[in-house]
């Protein structure tokens, strides 16, 4: 009777955390590069937004609204252009500390680039509603650049004096016989709430960004301590023979900056012009010292998934570590990349990865992979599909409009929302996965020769020697971790545990065990 209580309870945990791929978008024809977010106050709350066509709008932004986690959305509602001809692009979500949701991206002539515009909607109903945009940088105020191309918002959630702060970066748009060099990333700061914005060049004498680098594009992010932070790529030999990665930081809301070398040398970037390449910052929540930078490489044999990582503000940041784990030199191409911090330090990264594909290069079969890096361990657990099945390449993947998805991570649950064309169009696609899930390539201990009693528990859970030394994880059954450490004795105790189902995680050099338990 035990054996079968706990098979069925494990089938529940399974159901619970590996939850199927649901559609969010509605259209037939194109719906492409999606963003999420989350209310900080509930994570039940979610807001898509993407790049979708609109029956005599061209390709508008379109958003959908979910309360229950992403098991249900609202039917998407779309953003009318500043200009009927125009169309949008490059939408990017955020809240701020009040509660209010703010919308950025593009609005432009994507024919012949004779107007457009970044804007930014805000949204004080979580989402269902959108203000009147307003204007974050114009292209008519960069002549020569076609300066509105990839907005990215990063907004302070801090308490600090800065809080609220909207931070918009952009580059000029990849149109050779429009934009002259040098190029330039742009940052635009709103101080009043996204009521109005001022922009500025964001490199400068020094640390320019140069002209060889078509598009360099900063990736924006807000520390801890309310400090805005960029990373932008540079190459001008008079200032250094070798590549840089620059940042650019400030304790003012943009009015000045300083600046420092990230990283220099070769290793950064890739020569595969299909992949989608776009690199990423990102601020641990509650350490101000410690940034993470996402980017795609060849050095590991193909193009790749890596980082580099800096725990001391700056002073040293690490060598580029590859993050999926497939064989290296096998020809299999990653590329996609997005990540997340939870407000814990958990850091989870997820890829588009054709490690299953029968062939090699950019136009094969594709999953969407993850993995997590744990804050207790700081060990990244082995990745794993997050995809219901593997999409067939379609033509459309290599245009514009599939370059970016978007992950959140919380109470050890990934959300994720990306774009494929599994059947037959490009559409949006969510997955709720809890990180302990059983899928992913954990080894269930045997419950009839585990060794661990009494199952149920009622107070402490005796466990082998064995485990001596490893860290484990109580979770509940919607995956949240209720208890954790490092084992140093024979027994847990579960005296402070609710009554009901639980899983045990031991997680060991070699390999992550689970074994499900109920508490009495």
């Amino acid at each position: 009777m035990k054996n079968w209580i706990l098979s069925f309870f494990l089938c529940c945990f399974c159901f619970a955390l590996h939850a199927q791929n649901e559609l969010v978008s509605e259209g037939n024809i194109f719906e492409g590069e999606p963003y999420l977010c989350m209310d900080p106050n509930n994570t039940q709350h979610l807001v898509a937004a993407w790049m979708g066509i609109q029956f005599n709008n061209k390709v508008t932004i379109k958003s959908s609204v979910s309360n229950d986690g992403g098991s249900t959305w609202s039917t998407p509602i779309w953003q009318a252009h500043i200009v009927p001809t125009y169309s949008s692009a490059d939408v990017s979500l955020g809240y701020d500390a009040n509660g209010s949701v703010f919308m950025c991206y593009i609005d432009y002539d994507n024919v012949n680039f004779t107007g457009g515009k970044v804007l930014v909607r805000k949204s004080v109903d979580g989402g269902n509603n959108w203000g009147n945009p307003v204007e974050v940088l114009s292209i008519s105020s960069c002549p020569n650049q076609a300066c509105i191309d990839r907005p990215w918002m990063s907004i302070d959630q801090t308490t600090g004096p800065n809080s609220g702060t909207i931070y918009v970066t952009n580059v000029n748009a990849n149109q050779p016989t429009l934009v002259t060099p040098p190029y330039h990333p742009y940052l635009s700061v709103s101080t009043d709430g996204g009521q109005s914005f001022h922009s500025d060049l964001l490199d400068a004498v020094g640390f320019l960004a140069g002209s060889s680098i078509p598009q360099p594009m900063a990736s924006p992010a807000v520390t801890a301590d309310g400090r805005f932070t960029a990373l932008y790529p540079s190459y001008l030999p008079s200032q250094s023979l070798l590549p840089r990665l620059i940042r650019a930081q400030s304790n003012n809301q943009g009015q000045t900056m300083s600046y420092d070398v990230a990283y220099q040398g070769q290793g950064y970037g890739t020569t595969n012009n299909l992949v989608k390449s776009g690199p990423l910052l990102f601020a641990h929540p509650n350490n101000a010292n410690q940034l993470s930078y996402f980017f795609l490489t060849d050095i590991f044999g193909e193009t790749d998934i890596a980082f580099i990582e800096t725990t001391n503000n700056g002073l040293s940041w690490s060598s580029p570590f590859r993050i999926n784990q497939d064989p290296t030199g096998n020809g299999k191409i990653q590329d996609l990349v997005w990540a997340d911090y939870a407000m814990n330090g958990d850091l989870a990264v997820c890829w588009r990865d054709r490690r299953n594909a029968s062939g090699t290069g950019y136009s094969e079969a594709s999953e969407i992979y993850c993995t997590v890096r744990k804050q207790s361990t700081g060990i990244w657990m082995n990745d794993f599909s997050v995809s219901d099945q593997q999409v067939n390449h379609q033509a459309i993947l290599e245009d514009s409009g599939n370059d970016f998805m978007h992950v959140i991570i919380a109470n050890d649950t990934l959300n994720v929302i990306w774009g494929d064309v599994r059947t037959g169009s490009l559409k949006i696609y969510f997955t709720k996965r809890g990180i302990y899930d059983v899928t992913n390539h954990t080894t269930e201990l045997p419950v009839s020769d585990v060794r661990m009693y009494p199952n149920p528990v009622t107070e402490d859970l005796i466990l082998p020697s064995k485990y001596l030394g490893f860290d484990y994880y109580i979770l509940s059954k919607e995956g949240t971790t209720v208890q954790q450490g490092k084992i140093e004795e024979e027994k847990l105790s579960f005296q402070n545990l609710a009554k009901g189902s639980y899983h045990l995680l031991i997680i060991s050099p070699e390999k992550r065990y689970q074994y499900p338990l109920v508490k009495h």
